[in-house]
């Protein structure tokens, strides 16, 4: 009665131990938590060694990260006798094998008599995590650069078992990833005509600095540019999780164009100047025009009106009626 009283009231004190203090370590492996290696590796151990927990990548993507580790079936028979500890704030970046370190503990907890135990660490403020039968969150949120972590096991009774002292524990360290990817707008302004006023809209929503790298959620959006000097622009885009979209955004002048459509063979004039190429769209200035098509000896000219920031098509359609007489 007295060990168990003596183990409980060290588990206490254990528990609200937040300065640091120094460690000998026994590390069997790392795991580097990235944006592309989602599924985690495994990493071994025994009931008294570690591992490392090394953060990788654009920080803002992770909700948190989960650590799963599986115990073998016969360690059920011994509850109470092992313990998981977390640590963090790692004076350095150890390697594989036997380590002093100084370190301040994050949490302490009895390993529970099942084959799976799952924590969570959250390490944004609105991770949206909760503790269920399955997994176990953290209290708090974990500030990313209290990485690296250390993940240990140890003994929390004397006198362990041959048994516990050959299983082989894994340990799974995966990424809890954030329902975000994050928008880059690359501007690319006409000749001359560079930084004049415009309002950007992202999901009918007025950005103040489109300029700035902004987080969306995961999915389509819409881009709006309203603006005097530059063309009205409207578009689709799609965001991934976790990932950065650097989209491009060609600003056209509100000088009006032509485009034409026609049969091959035909000559085009617009106000009675040749184009020597019409396949590319053609400038010009706000008001009535003359567009005039002419194939071989037959020439059509039809008034265009444009108007300042619109684009016009003109087509050239030669038709054929067939129609059956008495």
């Amino acid at each position: 009665m007295k060990t168990r009283i003596g183990i409980l009231i060290l588990l206490v004190l254990i528990c609200f131990r937040t300065e640091g203090e120094p460690i000998r370590a026994l590390i069997a492996g790392t795991h580097r938590i990235s944006l592309t290696e989602t599924e985690g590796v495994t990493v071994p151990l025994s009931y008294v060694s570690s591992s490392l927990i090394l953060l990788e990548g654009d920080t803002r993507f992770y909700r948190g990260i989960q650590l799963e580790l599986t115990t073998p079936q016969n360690f059920l028979a011994h509850r109470g006798s092992l313990a998981a500890a977390l640590y963090g704030d790692l004076n350095r970046t150890p390697s594989i094998g036997t380590a002093d370190l100084e370190c301040r503990r994050l949490g302490f907890d009895p390993l529970p008599a099942k084959i799976q135990t799952i924590y969570q660490i959250p390490l944004k403020a609105d991770h949206g995590l909760r503790t269920s039968p399955y997994a176990t969150v953290l209290t708090g949120v974990l500030d990313p650069s209290s990485f690296p972590l250390l993940f240990r096991l140890m003994p929390v009774i004397k006198g362990i078992s041959d048994d516990i002292e050959n299983m082989v524990f894994n340990l799974v360290v995966k990424p809890i990833l954030s329902d975000e990817g994050a928008l880059r707008l690359n501007f690319r302004y006409p000749d001359n005509l560079s930084n004049r006023p415009m309002t950007v809209l992202i999901d009918d929503e007025v950005i103040e600095n489109p300029g700035e790298e902004r987080l969306l959620k995961e999915g389509e959006h819409h881009l709006i540019i309203l603006s005097d000097d530059y063309r009205n622009q409207s578009s689709r885009f799609v965001v991934e999780r976790a990932k950065i979209l650097d989209l491009a955004i060609e600003l056209q002048d509100t000088t009006p164009l032509l485009i034409f459509e026609y049969p091959e063979e035909t000559k085009v004039y617009v106000d009675n100047v040749f184009l020597p190429n019409p396949k590319i769209p053609y400038p010009v200035e706000p008001g009535l025009h003359e567009v005039q098509f002419q194939i071989s000896d037959y020439t059509i000219t039809r008034p265009v009106t444009v108007q300042k920031g619109k684009t016009y098509r003109v087509a050239l359609s030669v038709d054929v009626n067939i129609a059956v007489s008495e």
